[in-house]
Formats: C-alpha cells, structure tokens, sequence
C-alpha cells in the first residue's frame, strides 16, 4: 500500500485525537472528550497534518505495525481493522462512497469535543467518558 492508499483508510473520526490519560500504577487508559488543539473541531481535521509531529511530539503516527499494538485505537479505526484482518463497515467512507456516513453512523467525534486550548490540563479527569462517541 502506497502513502496515499494509507492515509485513504482514515475515515476521518478524529477519536485518535482525543487526549487520553493514563494510570501510572495500572496502566490502564482513560480516554477524555478533550481534543488536540491542532484538530479543528467543526470539520474533524488536523490544522497541520504535516506537521503534527513536530507541534505535538504525542500525536502518534500510525503504521501496519504500531495500529495492532495500539491498546486505545478504537475498533471502528480502520487502521486497527485492517491489521485484525477484518473488513471495513458500512459506513466508511471507501465504502459508502461518502464522508457524512461516519458522523451519520455516530462515530465522529464531531460534537461531542472540547479542544485543549479551552481546558486546562489538571481538569482533563473531568472529562473521561466511557465511550466517545
């Protein structure tokens, strides 16, 4: 698969740019409805794709490898899909042929946010949902 087949499988839900949180002594990880601050909360994007490594060291790059071991990727993702060899939904845009069924199928994250520039870091435990969307 090329870069742009690659990056063709992001069906644009922005739950990977949800601030997470995680317990030190257990590991385990909580997701918040916090956002990046780079993601633009109306359309789903990233404000600099190109450059989101660089302005926020965090934000995690996917690859065939890192999306299987990746405990906090969704199951909806497609990138974790795909490593699990499973097909993609209904819904995803490669196969529905349309970008609006993934906030129609309640999987976008659209809505349901707060960016980090409107919250403070010490308050993000007040945020942790159980599920998002």
């Amino acid at each position: 698969m090329n870069e742009q087949e690659w990056e063709s499988l992001c069906d644009g839900c922005a739950q990977c740019c949800l601030q997470k949180l995680e317990d030190i002594d257990t590991g385990e990880v909580y997701v918040t409805q916090v956002v990046c601050r780079l993601l633009d909360l109306e359309t789903c994007q990233c404000t600099d794709y190109e450059h989101r490594s660089e302005l926020v060291p965090t934000c995690v790059t996917l690859s065939a490898k890192n999306a299987r071991e990746i405990s906090w990727m969704p199951t909806t993702c497609a990138y974790r899909r795909l490593a699990e060899k499973q097909d993609l939904p209904p819904w995803h845009p490669l196969v529905s042929g349309n970008k609006a069924t993934v906030i129609e199928a309640d999987i976008s994250i659209k809505g349901k946010a707060i960016s980090e520039s409107d919250v403070a870091e010490k308050d993000w435990p007040n945020y942790i949902v159980d599920r998002l969307p």
